[in-house]
C-alpha cells in the first residue's frame, strides 16, 4: 500500500512545502501589502490565497506524481516535464518575494507571466505522459491567470 501511496506524498509535501516557505518568506509583509495597496475590481480577501493556494499545491503535487509514476511510458517526455514543474516551481516559489517583500509589482508581473508561459508548456508536456495529470494543472493556470491581472492592476493603481 506504502509503494503506491509513497509518490502522491513525497510529491504534494514537496509542492506544499514549496509555497510554505515561499509563505513564511513573505509572512510579515503579506498582509501588510496587499492591505495598503490600491487594489482592483474583484480583489479577493487575504485569507482566501492561503486556501487556493493549498488546494493548487496538493493538485500539483498529484499532477508531478502522476507523471513521475508514468516516466517509464515515455521517459524523455516525462523527463522534461517534469524539468519544467520543477522550474514552474522555483517561478512560483520566488513571484510572492518579488511582489510583496521587494514590491516591485512591474517586475513581478513580468516574472508571473513567465511562470505563466511555463505553465502552459508544462502542461502541454503533461497532457502527452497523462492527461488527468495535465488537466489537474488547469486550476492553476486560472489562478495564476487571476494573479497576473491582480499584479498588473497593483502596478497600475499603486505607480
Amino acid at each position: 500500500m506504502w509503494s503506491k501511496i509513497k509518490p502522491y506524498v513525497i510529491s504534494i509535501l514537496i509542492a506544499l512545502g514549496v509555497g510554505a516557505l515561499s509563505a513564511l518568506i513573505t509572512k510579515n509583509n503579506m498582509n501588510l501589502v496587499y492591505e495598503q495597496v490600491n487594489k482592483p475590481p474583484l480583489s479577493p480577501p487575504m485569507a482566501l490565497f492561503p486556501v487556493v493556494w493549498c488546494i493548487l499545491f496538493v493538485l500539483m503535487g498529484i499532477s508531478s506524481a502522476i507523471i513521475y509514476i508514468n516516466r517509464n511510458t515515455n521517459p524523455e517526455i516525462a523527463s522534461s516535464a517534469l524539468k519544467l514543474y520543477g522550474v514552474q516551481l522555483v517561478f512560483n516559489f520566488l513571484w510572492p518575494i518579488a511582489f510583496f517583500n521587494f514590491q516591485a509589482f512591474l517586475f513581478a508581473f513580468i516574472w508571473i507571466m513567465v511562470l505563466w508561459v511555463l505553465i502552459i508548456a508544462m502542461i502541454v508536456q503533461f497532457n502527452k505522459v497523462n492527461k488527468t495529470a495535465g488537466y489537474l494543472q488547469i486550476p492553476y493556470l486560472v489562478w495564476t491567470t487571476f494573479a497576473a491581472y491582480l499584479n498588473l492592476m497593483i502596478y497600475i493603481l499603486n505607480r
